[in-house]
């Protein structure tokens, strides 16, 4: 029964939007929106700024209402949720953000295990998950230490600890690796690729910096003698890895990496011009 129950839940898309519509004002930011996101797949989001992309995932969570559609998240729909049942819904969805949220005040370990902390987990609970999710961002040694004494790359892979220590189904990275110098924010991307392809986690990202999204795309985790190693990823697995690129309110193309870097539309080319491989 419960293996059938999973094969239901992985049948059924994570998220669904359909002919969402949002405007502020006269400033129409959503315009007749849809797209879904299959369970256990990885979506990147891209678009000019102010094209939608932080609206899409506040509207995921909850936080705004769209003028009209229907918004579904883990078969449930949030466009019409009341706030009691949004915050049941919230708490299998993780968050990483481009400004990490980390309270200054409290330590690394106690950052990550904040929100098990709120759910009333038990002490062990709590510490055995801290370990474990602080282990495989590679930061377990940092435990104790303070936000302050980390460096940019390293308060980024708290963040994502902390989004992914509730074990949640659905994993939202807004813009996590913006301001990173290149070599540190590769160790970001390392990162997304193990929670992506070892933790079975449906992800939806959110990044301006192109190179960063190619590479997420092109590459995959794997175990080689009880260690985790990122290697090209295998054509078949990129392919299923897409990108959505947002312009004038909705989805202008949905493309694996390879056709969206070919691609012949005068919109892409002009978007992606001079940031296509090698950089």
């Amino acid at each position: 029964m419960a293996a059938h129950q999973r094969a239901l839940d992985r049948a059924q898309p994570a998220v669904v939007f359909e002919r969402v519509n949002l405007a502020f004002d006269d400033h129409v930011v959503l315009n007749d929106l849809s797209f879904s996101i299959p369970t256990g797949t990885m979506r990147i989001l891209l678009g000019p700024s102010g094209s939608g992309k932080s609206v899409i995932l506040k509207m995921i969570l909850g936080l705004l209402k769209p003028d009209s559609g229907t918004i579904t998240v883990n078969g449930q729909r949030v466009d019409t949720m009341p706030e009691h049942e949004l915050l049941k819904m919230r708490a299998d969805i993780g968050m990483a953000f481009q400004e990490n949220a980390l309270f200054d005040s409290l330590t690394v370990a106690e950052n990550v295990g904040f929100r098990l902390i709120e759910e009333g987990r038990s002490d062990d609970e709590v510490d055995t998950r801290v370990d474990e999710v602080l282990g495989f961002v590679g930061l377990r040694d940092f435990a104790e230490r303070m936000p302050s004494q980390l460096s940019g790359g390293q308060r980024r892979r708290v963040g994502i600890a902390r989004g992914m220590a509730s074990k949640p189904s659905l994993m939202l990275l807004d813009d996590p690796i913006t301001g990173l110098d290149p070599l540190i924010a590769m160790t970001v991307d390392d990162e997304i690729i193990k929670l992506r392809d070892l933790e079975d986690v449906t992800s939806l990202l959110v990044t301006h910096q192109i190179r960063d999204a190619y590479y997420v795309a092109t590459h995959e985790a794997v175990v080689d003698d009880g260690k985790i190693r990122i290697v090209d990823a295998d054509p078949a697995k990129s392919e299923q890895i897409e990108f959505m690129l947002l312009a004038q309110g909705r989805i202008h193309i949905q493309a694996s990496a390879e056709k969206l870097f070919s691609s012949d539309d005068p919109f892409v080319k002009e978007y992606l011009y001079k940031t296509l491989p090698p950089w």
